[in-house]
C-alpha cells in the first residue's frame, strides 16, 4: 500500500514539474519556477563570467597617471574580430547565457513577459557585449529593456548603462542630455546616483568641459559604496583641480585619497602622495618637511613596487635645489626600478639628456635621447620633438667622434718610441687584469653550478659530518669529496701548476702545463692573442707623412666645423672659441685660418673680450687686406651693402647660370666661391647649387653623392636640412634606372642630338623646327633645348601623343616642309626622356631601339 502511494505521489509530482515549466502557461508555479531557475541558473553563471572577464579587464589595464583617469578602467582596442568571435571568453560565456536564460525561461504570452527576471538577462546581455567592445550590439540590448520593461527595477541602470554606451560611441552630447534627464525625472540614490553622476563626468572631461565634470565627480565620490571607486574618484577630482590650476583644491581631493589608505588599491595611494609632490610650491614651501616626506616614501617597505615614482619625485627636488649630482643619482634609480611606465622613463632619460646637453656633453645627451625615443609612441608629437632635438646632435657627435679619434693618433705619433712602448704596456696589462677577472669570475660560477648540481643528486656516500661520523646533507664545500676534486682540477685547468707564494698569478715559475684536456689554458700567457700585444698597436700608428697629414687635415676642418655649429647653432660662445682656438694652434690649411680669425673676433665681439677682438681685427686687416673679412673690419656699413662682388650678387648670377644650363660653368663657380667664402653663411648655398647642377651633368649618382656631403658637411643649416630631406623623400623615387615599354606612352617627344660646341647650329635649327610646327599649324608643339651632359645637348619637341607618332614624326610635314628639318632624330616616352636625363644611360636606350 505505501509503495502505491509512493508511485502516485511520484507520477503527481513529476505532472506537475512538467506542466510547470510550460513557457506558454502563466501560473503561479510556472512564473516562479522559471524565475528561479532564471535566477539562480543561468543568471548566477553569467555574472560570475562577467565578472571574471572585467577582473581580466582590470587586470591587464594600466592606468596613465600623466592624464586624468577615465572613469572606467577599460582599454578600447582597435583590433578588429569576425562575426562570432570574442575579444573575451568569459564575455562571450555571460552573453551565452544571457540569451540561454530569455529563450529558455522567457514567458512572452501574448506581448507581456511574466518571469520577472528576464529584464535582468537583457541586462547581462547588454553588459557583457559593452565589455566586449561590441557597443551598437549592446546598445540595442539597453533600449530593448527600456522599450519592453519600462517599470522595471532595473530601468535606471539600463538607462544610465545606455549612456555609458553612448560615450564610447562618442555621443557625448546626447549621453549628457539623456542623464541630466533621468536625474531630473527620478531621484537617483546610492549606486546610481554614482553611476550616472560619474558618466556624466566623463561626458564632460571628453568635451573638455572640466568645471561641469568637477561638480559630476565629487557627488559620484560621495555617493558610491565601492572604495575602489571612491578612491579613484577622489584622485580624478584633484586631477581635475590640477587641469584648472588650483592647486590647493587638487591637494585637499589627493588628501582624501591618502586618508582612505588600505580601503583602497596602494596605486591611488602613491599617486595621491606623488601628485601632492608635483604641486609643492618651492617658494613658499617648507622644503626640510618636504624632503623629510618624500624619505618617507622612499624608505617604507611596502612602497618598494613604487619607487620609479618616489625616486623621479626625489630628483625633482634635488633638481629644484640646483643639486645637480644628486639629482642625476636618484634620475638614474628610478630608471634602474626597470619601470612599465613608458612616460616616465622617457621623461627620466629626456631631463638626463637635457642636463647632458646643458653641460656641453653632446654625445651623453644624444645616447639619453636615443633611450627617450624608444619609451615613446613612434611619430607622435612628443617623439617629433625629441627626435629633432636628437638630429640636431648629428652633426657635433659626428665631428667630435673625428676630433677625439684623429687628436689620439696625432698624440701617439707625436710620442717617442719609449713613450709609445710605455704607453701601451700599461695599456696592455690592463687588459689582461680584467680577463684575468673576467676568467677568474667565469670559474667561480661554474664552481658554483657544480656545486648546485651536487646537491640537487642524490647525496654521495662519502659525505661524512666530521662531527658524529654520520651521512648528512651538508653542502659545505670541503665535507664534499667530489666537489674539492672538482675545485682542484678547474684551477689547474685555467692556472696551471703554480708555486704557493705571493702574487702567484703573476709568477714566473708557472710551467703552463696542459690540462686533462690537454689544451694550454694559462690566461696569464699572451701567446697568440694579438690584442694582448703591445707590438700589435705599435704597429698601427702612422709613419707615412701624406696619412699622418690627411688625419690632421681632417681634424682641423672638425674643429672648425664644432666651431662654426657652437657658435650659429648653440650660441655657446666658449664651447667655439676653444675650438676655433685648437683649429689655430694645429697648423691648419690656409683655407681655414682667416674664418677661424673672423670667427674668433665676432666671438670676442659677443663676450666682450675687447682686447682680444682687437688684436684679431688688426692681424686680419693687416695680413689680408684684400680678403672681404678685411674689408668687413675696415669699413663696415659699405662692405655690408649689397654690391656686385657680394656673396649674394656672386650667388645669385651663379644660380642665373644654372637656369641657363650652364652646369659644367657653375659646377666651377661653386668650387671657387666655395673656398673663397669659407666659413660664411653663404656657403651651404653654393654647396646645395653645385649638387643640382652635378645632378643635371653628370646623373643620379653624382647626385646622390653631393647630397650627402651637403646633408652631413652643413647638416646645422637649412641647406643641409633641405639636402637631407631631398635624400629621404626624393631620391629614392629616382633610383629606378629600368626603361619602360614606349608603345603605351600617351606623352612622347621627338630628340636631336647636337655637341655641346654647336651653339650656332643648335640655334639655327630651332628656329627653323619653331617656324616649320607653326607653319604646319602644330600649335600643341614646342620645344626646348636641354643640356644631356658636358658633351651633348638634346634639342626637344614636346607633345606628341604616340611612339608612332614620334618615331614617324618627319612624316607629319608636306615634302617641303619636311626638307627644312632634315636631321637625324629619335622618338621617346615622356617617362624614359626622363629615365636617361637623371641617369645618363643613352646609349643603353638606343642600343635597343
Amino acid at each position: 500500500m505505501k509503495t502505491v502511494k509512493k508511485h502516485i505521489l511520484f507520477i503527481a509530482v513529476s505532472t506537475l514539474v512538467i506542466t510547470g515549466c510550460s513557457r506558454k502557461k502563466n501560473s503561479f508555479i510556472t512564473r516562479n519556477f522559471h524565475a528561479v531557475t532564471t535566477e539562480y541558473n543561468a543568471l548566477f553563471n553569467g555574472y560570475n563570467a562577467l565578472e571574471q572577464g572585467r577582473k581580466t579587464l582590470n587586470d591587464a589595464y594600466r592606468d596613465n597617471y600623466w592624464e586624468i583617469l577615465p572613469i572606467e578602467r577599460m582599454q578600447v582596442s582597435e583590433e578588429l574580430f569576425m562575426p562570432g568571435e570574442s575579444k573575451n571568453p568569459s564575455f562571450n560565456t555571460a552573453e551565452e547565457k544571457a540569451v540561454k536564460a530569455i529563450q529558455k525561461h522567457g514567458m512572452n504570452i501574448q506581448g507581456k513577459e511574466y518571469n520577472p527576471q528576464i529584464d535582468e538577462a537583457y541586462l547581462l546581455l547588454g553588459k557583457a557585449r559593452y565589455f566586449d567592445q561590441r557597443f551598437v550590439p549592446a546598445l540595442e540590448a539597453f533600449n530593448y529593456i527600456l522599450y519592453k520593461y519600462p517599470a522595471s527595477s532595473n530601468i535606471n541602470q539600463a538607462r544610465i548603462w545606455r549612456e555609458k554606451t553612448n560615450l564610447r560611441l562618442e555621443n557625448n552630447e546626447l549621453a549628457i542630455k539623456n542623464i541630466k534627464t533621468l536625474i531630473e525625472q527620478v531621484e537617483l540614490k546610492g549606486q546610481d546616483l554614482a553611476d550616472a553622476t560619474s558618466t556624466m563626468a566623463q561626458a564632460y572631461i571628453n568635451t573638455q568641459s572640466l568645471d561641469s565634470a568637477l561638480a559630476q565627480i565629487k557627488i559620484a565620490a560621495n555617493a558610491t559604496k565601492k572604495r575602489n571607486e571612491e578612491g579613484r574618484y577622489y584622485f580624478i577630482e584633484g586631477q581635475l583641480y590640477n587641469a584648472l590650476k588650483d592647486k590647493d583644491s587638487a591637494n585637499l581631493a589627493f588628501d582624501k585619497v591618502i586618508d582612505l589608505n588600505r580601503k583602497i588599491p596602494r596605486k591611488y595611494l602613491i599617486s595621491a602622495h606623488v601628485e601632492k609632490a608635483k604641486n609643492f610650491d618651492y617658494n613658499k614651501g617648507n622644503k626640510l618637511e618636504f624632503i623629510e616626506y618624500l624619505t618617507d616614501l622612499e624608505e617604507d617597505r611596502e612602497n618598494r613596487p613604487f619607487l620609479d615614482q618616489i625616486y623621479h619625485q626625489v630628483a625633482q627636488y634635488h633638481s629644484n635645489q640646483n643639486s645637480d649630482s644628486l639629482a642625476i643619482e636618484y634620475y638614474n634609480k628610478s630608471l634602474r626600478t626597470n619601470s612599465q611606465d613608458k612616460i616616465l622613463m622617457a621623461r627620466n632619460y629626456e631631463i638626463l639628456g637635457d642636463m647632458s646637453f646643458d653641460n656641453n656633453n653632446y654625445k651623453v645627451a644624444g645616447a639619453y635621447f636615443d633611450s627617450t625615443m624608444t619609451k615613446m609612441v613612434k611619430n607622435s608629437k612628443p617623439y617629433r620633438i625629441i627626435k629633432r632635438k636628437r638630429e640636431n646632435l648629428d652633426d657635433v657627435i659626428y665631428y667630435e667622434g673625428i676630433a677625439e679619434v684623429n687628436d689620439s693618433i696625432i698624440r701617439l705619433v707625436n710620442m717617442s718610441n719609449p713613450e709609445r712602448q710605455a704607453y701601451f704596456d700599461d695599456y696592455v696589462a690592463k687588459l689582461k687584469l680584467a680577463k684575468e677577472a673576467e676568467a677568474e669570475r667565469l670559474a667561480i660560477e661554474k664552481q658554483k653550478a657544480g656545486l648546485a648540481q651536487n646537491n640537487a643528486g642524490k647525496n654521495p656516500g662519502n659525505i661524512v659530518n666530521p662531527k658524529n661520523g654520520n651521512t648528512n646533507t651538508s653542502s659545505f664545500y670541503f665535507y664534499n669529496d667530489q666537489t674539492v676534486a672538482y675545485g682542484k682540477n678547474e684551477f689547474q685547468r685555467i692556472w696551471g701548476d703554480r708555486e704557493n707564494q705571493d702574487e702567484w698569478r703573476w709568477s714566473d715559475g708557472s710551467r703552463n702545463t696542459k690540462s686533462e684536456t690537454g689544451s694550454n689554458t694559462d690566461l696569464a700567457s699572451t701567446e697568440g692573442d694579438k690584442f694582448l700585444d703591445s707590438n700589435f698597436y705599435l704597429e698601427q700608428i702612422p709613419s707615412d707623412k701624406k696619412v699622418i697629414d690627411s688625419i690632421s687635415k681632417e681634424r682641423n676642418f672638425a674643429y672648425y666645423q664644432l666651431g662654426l655649429i657652437y657658435k650659429e647653432k648653440f650660441k655657446e660662445y666658449d664651447l667655439a672659441k676653444s675650438k676655433f682656438t685648437k683649429v689655430l694652434k694645429n697648423n691648419p690649411e690656409e683655407r681655414l685660418i682667416l674664418p677661424s680669425k673672423y670667427n674668433l673676433f665676432k666671438i670676442n665681439e659677443i663676450l666682450e673680450n675687447t682686447a682680444d677682438a682687437e688684436i684679431l681685427k688688426n692681424d686680419i686687416i693687416t695680413n689680408y687686406p684684400e680678403s672681404r673679412y678685411a674689408q668687413i673690419l675696415s669699413n663696415p656699413e659699405t662692405a655690408l651693402a649689397k654690391d656686385d662682388s657680394s656673396p649674394e650678387s656672386i650667388y645669385e648670377d651663379t644660380y642665373r647660370q644654372f637656369e641657363a644650363q650652364e652646369f659644367e660653368a657653375v659646377i666651377k663657380k661653386c668650387e671657387l666661391y666655395a673656398s673663397t667664402f669659407e666659413g660664411d653663411a653663404i656657403v651651404p648655398k653654393f654647396q646645395l647649387l653645385k649638387a643640382f647642377a652635378q645632378g643635371r651633368l653628370q646623373g643620379f649618382n653624382a647626385y646622390k653623392k653631393a647630397l650627402n656631403d651637403v646633408a652631413v658637411n652643413y647638416a646645422n643649416t637649412e641647406e643641409g636640412v633641405q639636402a637631407q630631406s631631398i635624400i629621404d623623400k626624393s631620391l629614392k623615387g629616382l633610383e629606378k634606372s629600368e626603361f619602360q615599354d614606349d608603345a603605351s606612352a600617351t606623352k612622347c617627344k621627338v630628340v636631336y642630338q647636337f655637341a655641346s660646341s654647336e651653339t650656332e647650329e643648335m640655334n639655327a635649327f630651332k628656329k627653323t623646327l619653331d617656324e616649320t610646327l607653326f607653319e604646319a599649324n602644330y600649335n600643341n608643339m614646342s620645344t626646348s633645348i636641354d643640356v644631356y651632359d658636358k658633351d651633348k645637348t638634346f634639342l626637344v619637341v614636346h607633345g606628341l601623343r604616340s611612339i608612332e607618332t614620334a618615331k614617324a614624326f618627319n612624316a607629319l610635314f608636306t615634302q617641303e616642309l619636311r626638307e627644312k628639318i632634315e636631321r637625324p632624330y629619335f622618338g621617346i616616352s615622356t617617362n624614359n626622356y626622363r629615365i636617361i636625363q637623371i641617369h645618363k644611360n643613352l646609349q643603353v636606350y638606343t642600343t635597343n631601339l
